[in-house]
């Protein structure tokens, strides 16, 4: 039953009927005794509704918040929406939401993250941005400065409200600003969400069409002390040298903060593999070029965005610069060839050594040039170091 690709959340529901209809032949064909209903009630269930009226409530929802713009009564100018990038700053303007929009785009999931007095730690993160992405270091200081300037402001504001989803990325830009709160503020809420009815493949909140950030609105929730506590207890076990706290809080579940767990547990995985000293990202990356040999890096990023990343968190600039220690290594997993291209189209294949270490005959680990950190946990070539058996459990590589 083929279906046309949806990506901004948005559903037209003449389209569906049309779909339902176009379906019911082929389904008469396996059984006489097929009706329409049972054509509606296939669709709805592709799209992750359990049925048709279900797919219908949910479409009209969404054309209702559209055509009635006061479904921003509570959103005020006073409101600050947080986010932990730019991408729905234009969205929530079409919208029609008033309030004042404010970033946090720290990568959060890549590089040094440790519990140091407030302006060392933006030190430290202003140097990795600067090193990682190839950006000026006063400038990434003075960017880093006015983010975290605002999110000191966090405890003092009237209303704020975070848009997050489900990943690493966000629900350590979460975590993150509530560890930093002192006591809980008057009105901060919560809109998060790990799928959209209709959406194939959700990558992020910032895919959304404007009128589905709008039907998300109403589903804000208040923040409370517990998830306050929750968020710090996280935030000091992801920055300790140790991951045996942070693999505790990953494997449990949190009514509090529900999604957090999951998204740790999949950061715990850019440790590296006991058996091939690699992350995720890593292993996801060589196991397509050893499937189909010599790839454009674009391809292989949007493959495993598109496919193979089971919780995507990364943007293209940060699986670029993950990827960057493979290249330039002394003893190189991968080769780039029309190096005169921009990156995306730039060409990666593995070499011999990176076809041993995807065998698990050899440890990146004991062959990598690079110092690497995950959180509060450094990894030094060659050294004793933290890895990840095959039950997501922290184990010591001596």
């Amino acid at each position: 039953m083929s279906q046309p690709l949806n990506t901004d959340g948005r559903l037209n529901l003449e389209q569906q009927r049309k779909r339902a209809k176009e379906l019911l032949p082929r389904l008469k064909a396996e059984n006489p005794n097929a009706t329409l209903s049972l054509a509606q009630w296939a669709i709805a269930r592709q799209l992750g509704f359990s049925s048709w009226p279900k797919l219908k409530a949910h479409i009209d929802a969404i054309d209702f918040a559209a055509r009635h713009p006061d479904f921003t009564a509570s959103d005020e100018a006073r409101t600050t929406h947080w986010r932990c990038g730019n991408d729905i700053a234009h969205s929530l303007q079409l919208a029609g939401f008033k309030g004042q929009f404010r970033m946090l785009a720290d990568p959060l999931c890549m590089g040094p993250v440790r519990d140091l007095p407030r302006q060392a730690f933006r030190a430290l993160r202003s140097a990795f941005i600067s090193q990682a992405f190839a950006i000026d270091e006063a400038d990434a200081a003075r960017r880093v400065d006015v983010e975290y300037d605002h999110l000191d402001a966090l405890a003092s504001a009237d209303h704020s409200v975070l848009w997050c989803e489900a990943d690493a990325y966000d629900q350590l830009f979460l975590i993150r600003a509530l560890a930093g709160l002192e006591q809980v503020p008057h009105k901060l809420e919560l809109i998060e969400v790990d799928r959209i009815p209709g959406v194939q493949r959700f990558i992020g909140i910032g895919q959304l069409a404007p009128d589905v950030l709008a039907w998300l609105w109403p589903q804000r929730r208040l923040l409370e002390e517990d998830a306050v506590q929750l968020a710090k207890q996280a935030w000091s076990a992801y920055c300790d040298s140790s991951p045996v706290r942070w693999a505790q809080i990953a494997h449990d579940s949190h009514t509090a903060l529900p999604l957090l767990a999951p998204a740790l547990l999949r950061q715990l995985q850019e440790l590296p593999g006991l058996h091939d000293g690699l992350s995720l990202t890593e292993r996801l990356a060589l196991t397509y070029l050893a499937e189909n040999g010599p790839t454009p890096f674009g391809r292989v990023f949007a493959e495993l965005m598109a496919k193979r990343e089971p919780l995507p968190f990364l943007g293209d600039m940060m699986f670029h610069a993950l990827l960057r220690p493979l290249i330039d290594g002394d003893n190189p997993l991968l080769t780039a060839t029309e190096t005169h291209l921009d990156w995306p189209r730039q060409v990666l294949a593995l070499t011999a050594l990176g076809q041993t270490v995807l065998n698990g005959d050899a440890n990146w680990l004991d062959h990598a040039s690079h110092v690497r950190w995950v959180g509060g946990i450094c990894l030094r070539p060659r050294q004793p170091h933290w890895a990840i058996d095959e039950h997501i459990m922290p184990v010591w590589r001596p």
